[in-house]
């Protein structure tokens, strides 16, 4: 069995602990791979309209039979959408075929302009900024959702520390959420303490490693897992569920989406002393897009190198 079930937020929502990712589930996949979340036992989707398929994964929530208190969805405000927040969100509700979401997050803390072709959204100039406007500005108007009933609860992605203190200068309503890459080669040690303190909660994507991962190949892992009989994909999440955070695992293969769900277990103190090994004496990070401003402020013992 898993450490835990769900997380309570500080708005004193739950989230469940493991959920199901959706970025990069191509076209065509994103439906059949929700279907399979569903019936493998998900009540935990992450969506997000960069991704390009909430339309499609909304004809899923619109016809299963799980009643809709059931499930928790999560969805992004894209930087372009920063300066119209409500009809950003009305959009996704629409694609999504949902009357309100249960987690809104800012996905990046920078505003960009938007295009004037809706067919380039998504594709901006990410290192060319607006002006006269930055996240706290952004924020303001996702704490006035929540008086819609449209959003339970509000957040963002990808914040620093730096970041993070810079919000809550001004912020009224203290983000429930911080959704970050999180694996262990980057257990972000320093924005976990950060955000517990603040009563942030942290959801981790990527939580298996990203492209070009040896993750699965480590021998630590490898070893933790035949002595479990489980897979090493179970032994990474069972882990980051562990310390604290809801992980958000991704994949399009009905066997695997199940087997993320159902073999997870608590794992020893030796055993998660060993996981918390791999990030030393550095780190890496699989996510790291140029924004052409600093957005990983407590990178300091991350690995750099391509």
């Amino acid at each position: 069995m898993a450490a835990v079930d769900s997380f309570t937020l500080n708005s004193g929502i739950k989230i469940p602990a493991i959920g199901f990712g959706t970025w990069k589930s191509p076209p065509g996949q994103a439906a059949a791979a929700v279907e399979a979340a569903f019936e493998a036992g998900y009540r935990h989707f992450d969506c997000a309209p960069l991704y390009g398929n909430e339309a499609e994964i909304g004809q899923v929530f619109k016809n299963t039979k799980v009643h809709r208190s059931e499930y928790f969805v999560t969805t992004k405000l894209w930087s372009s959408d920063h300066r119209r927040v409500t009809s950003a969100l009305e959009k996704s509700l629409s694609d999504l075929c949902l009357d309100y979401v249960d987690l809104y997050l800012m996905h990046w803390p920078v505003t960009l302009d938007p295009t004037p072709n809706d067919a380039d959204y998504g594709k901006e100039n990410r290192k060319v900024h607006a002006s006269g406007w930055d996240f706290r500005d952004t924020w303001r108007e996702m704490e006035a959702l929540l008086a819609t009933g449209k959003v339970k609860a509000i957040g963002v992605a990808n914040f620093s520390t730096v970041n993070l203190e810079k919000l809550l200068q001004t912020a009224k309503i203290v983000p429930a959420v911080n959704q970050t890459e999180i694996q262990p080669l980057l257990p972000q040690d320093k924005l976990h303490a950060y955000c517990k303190a603040k009563g942030i909660h942290q959801t981790a994507f990527g939580p298996l490693g990203g492209s070009g991962s040896t993750l699965h190949q480590n021998s630590i892992i490898n070893k933790i897992a035949e002595t479990r009989a489980t897979s090493t994909g179970n032994v990474m999440l069972s882990w980051g569920v562990q310390k604290g955070w809801s992980v958000i695992p991704k994949s399009v293969t009905p066997s695997r989406i199940k087997q993320n769900l159902s073999g997870n277990f608590t794992l020893s103190d030796e055993e998660m002393t060993s996981m918390d090994s791999l990030a030393k004496p550095k780190g890496k990070r699989f996510n790291r897009p140029d924004w052409g401003t600093t957005i990983f402020h407590d990178d300091a013992a991350v690995d750099l190198e391509e």
